[in-house]
């Protein structure tokens, strides 16, 4: 059986109709459940936050867990190893969450509520992604090229820069033109997102704050999905680990708001890991256009050993090595 965790990544797994309406089900009864938890506004503390990331993971892991005995030893690595890749990608999400937040000043009481429905976005965008992202490889194996090549230059960018996904919304020119067209109100009216001015019905700054979440999730999204699909090629699976991952983001944040400094190492250990799926998806598929390719299979419970201890590893290092500013500042 545990041979079986070692299994490629190309087959798919026959799910009845009525187990995606339970997934669904599922997640939509935790966000339902947060959201009434949350109904009232307040900045969580620290321990707040601890204790939600952990209960999150421990329903990530749980599910995990529940796929061993439903799907198999294959389904189950492929899962966690997809749950990993998303988890510690979205770390680097949180981080531009915390620039956007600053930037559009967002008082800590209504941060939960904008990054809720931030997150609630982004699973909509991610199941586009990822339905899209399989069907592209299914029917044009070329593109599992097009994917590696993505991976390979973001891992390089994140190798090399240190804040490669911070978007600024005062020089892009996307959320220029975006914000040209939307009115809106230089001023909050509690936790709405929309308010009257006048009469007219406008968008708040957190609505404005909102959208550029999503708009940073748009950017993550192209390196997430194609590092995901590298491990696994069922929909069911991808979109599982991927939204079992991201649910949790809201109480992460909070938690490395706090800590954030400390782990400087981690753009460094995510873009390793990035280089690192990105090769896997480059020499996986057996033909391009026709001819012979590499065909190399590289077994999805190795991928998560290795993931596992390049991330335990950068981790480790990024609290026993001081930072690079503060020992110029010493």
């Amino acid at each position: 059986m545990f041979s079986a965790a070692f299994a490629t990544i190309t087959q798919h797994l026959y799910i009845p109709t009525w187990h995606w309406a339970v997934l669904i089900g599922w997640f939509t009864l935790l966000i339902s459940v947060d959201l009434l938890l949350h109904r009232r506004d307040h900045s969580p503390t620290i321990h707040e936050a601890i204790i939600q990331s952990l209960v999150w993971i421990g329903l990530g892991i749980g599910l995990g867990l529940v796929f061993w005995p439903l799907y198999g030893a294959s389904a189950s690595t492929q899962y966690f190893s997809g749950y990993l890749i998303e988890k510690s990608l979205s770390i680097d999400n949180v981080f531009a969450w915390s620039v956007l937040l600053t930037y559009f000043k967002i008082p800590k009481q209504y941060q939960h509520r904008v990054l809720f429905w931030g997150v609630f976005g982004a699973l909509i965008l991610r199941a586009i992604f990822i339905f899209a992202g399989v069907a592209a490889i299914e029917r044009f194996e070329p593109s599992l090229l097009i994917f590696g090549g993505l991976l390979l230059y973001s891992g390089y960018q994140l190798l090399i820069h240190n804040n490669d996904h911070e978007f600024d919304p005062e020089t892009s020119k996307t959320w220029g033109l975006i914000s040209r067209f939307i009115p809106y109100a230089h001023k909050f009216d509690g936790h709405n997102l929309f308010t009257r001015v006048n009469g007219k019905r406008i968008a708040t700054i957190l609505f404005m704050a909102l959208l550029a979440i999503e708009l940073t999730d748009v950017i993550f999204a192209i390196d997430s999905v194609p590092a995901i699909l590298a491990v696994s090629r069922d929909p069911f699976i991808v979109f599982s680990s991927n939204a079992a991952a991201i649910l949790g983001l809201r109480a992460l944040y909070f938690v490395f708001d706090h800590i954030k400094e400390r782990f400087w190492l981690l753009n460094k250990g995510l873009g390793i890991i990035l280089i690192g799926v990105g090769i896997k998806m480059i020499i996986s598929p057996s033909k391009i256009f026709g001819y012979k390719w590499l065909a190399i299979e590289i077994p999805t419970g190795i991928s998560l050993l290795i993931i596992a201890a390049f991330l335990t590893t950068t981790i480790t290092l990024s609290w026993l090595l001081t930072p690079p500013a503060h020992q110029s500042n010493s």
